[in-house]
């Protein structure tokens, strides 16, 4: 428990840490480029799904996340593709990196070392270096900031650094109630992990803004908490999901519903919300809203995603379980190897 909270108390600094990064090395890649795809897996590939997101009222040309052995048809001469692993070592995205390679993709490496690391310096690929010793999704300021700054610096995206000096500013302020000193009354954290606790939490965004910040309170829960998650996007949702409230009564009343809300929110989704919301009210254990905090893109995204962090190793705490290590996946790992 200790060494995850030491993890996320940290991710302020991992955001100064990657403004300090020297982005030289990127300086040989400019170039009219026809997209980017990110390629990574796991806490590796939420960076991606952030820059995905983050780039789509900031970018005039498509950035993709590729979670894959195999690169998209699509990669090209004409494609930047940022190949993150934060062991260097994660086999589907080595295999992609081999593919992007073949397939003639300028390619610009993120990693804390592994065979990624020496693959790059072999094959002359630029290589952006960050510190290891974390799990992969407790470095998502290392994996996402670096990324984006590698984006602003090719000038294909633009604000990243202003953006990430307010995010260290907002979350730095948040962390003051959500640490382990707090006790539960001033910790909303401890509050959202308390009602999740024997229920099965589902957690609705929104497109193009907090759709990635659901997906990473689902898999945070996840791996943390050791826990069944779900995560849906609103308008799609009132398509298919928000029927699914019917049936079987016993275990929709195990439910709580996350509901991730932004003041920025497209108006017919905060109508779509509060319908939506009035639709299960008798049917789940609970509803919580979170309200996203901040000025910019960024701060408010991951103040979003900053509570469930805290949330989901509460979660743990609440089952009394380690949030640190996954051992279905290291097993995982163990019988893919053999």
């Amino acid at each position: 428990m200790e060494k995850m909270m030491e993890y996320l108390y940290q991710l302020p600094a991992q955001f100064d840490y990657s403004l300090k990064l020297n982005f030289d090395i990127v300086e040989s890649y400019k170039q009219v480029f026809e997209n980017v795809v990110i390629s990574g897996l796991g806490g590796s590939a939420i960076g991606g799904d952030i820059l995905r997101t983050f780039a789509l009222s900031k970018a005039s040309l498509p950035v993709v996340v590729n979670r894959d052995y195999d690169c998209p048809a699509f990669v090209s001469p004409k494609t930047l593709v940022l190949v993150v692993s934060y062991s260097g070592n994660t086999e589907e995205t080595i295999s992609s990196y081999k593919q992007a390679r073949a397939q003639g993709a300028a390619i610009i490496c993120i990693s804390s070392g592994g065979k990624l690391e020496s693959m790059a310096r072999e094959d002359g690929c630029a290589l952006l270096k960050i510190p290891g010793g974390m799990v992969p999704r407790a470095a998502t300021g290392l994996l996402f900031a670096p990324a984006a700054l590698i984006l602003e610096n090719l000038g294909i995206i633009s604000g990243v650094k202003a953006d990430i000096e307010e995010s260290i500013k907002v979350l730095e302020n948040m962390r003051q109630s959500l640490i382990p000193d707090n006790g539960i009354a001033d910790n909303p954290a401890k509050q959202i992990a308390a009602k999740m606790k024997g229920t099965i939490p589902v957690i609705w965004g929104t497109a193009g803004f907090s759709e990635v910040a659901a997906l990473r309170w689902k898999a945070q829960i996840n791996e943390n908490a050791k826990s069944p998650a779900y995560y849906n996007t609103f308008p799609e949702l009132n398509h298919n999901e928000i029927v699914g409230f019917e049936a079987p009564e016993d275990l929709l009343s195990r439910i709580t519903v996350i509901i991730l809300q932004d003041n920025f929110d497209n108006p017919q989704v905060k109508k779509r919300i509060a319908i939506s919301r009035e639709i299960i009210k008798e049917r789940v254990k609970n509803i919580i809203e979170v309200k996203s905090q901040g000025k910019s893109w960024l701060a408010r995204f991951y103040s979003l995603c900053y509570l469930g962090d805290y949330a989901s190793t509460y979660l743990a705490l609440e089952y009394g379980i380690n949030p640190t290590p996954v051992k279905v996946i290291d097993y995982l790992k163990a019988e893919l190897a053999k």
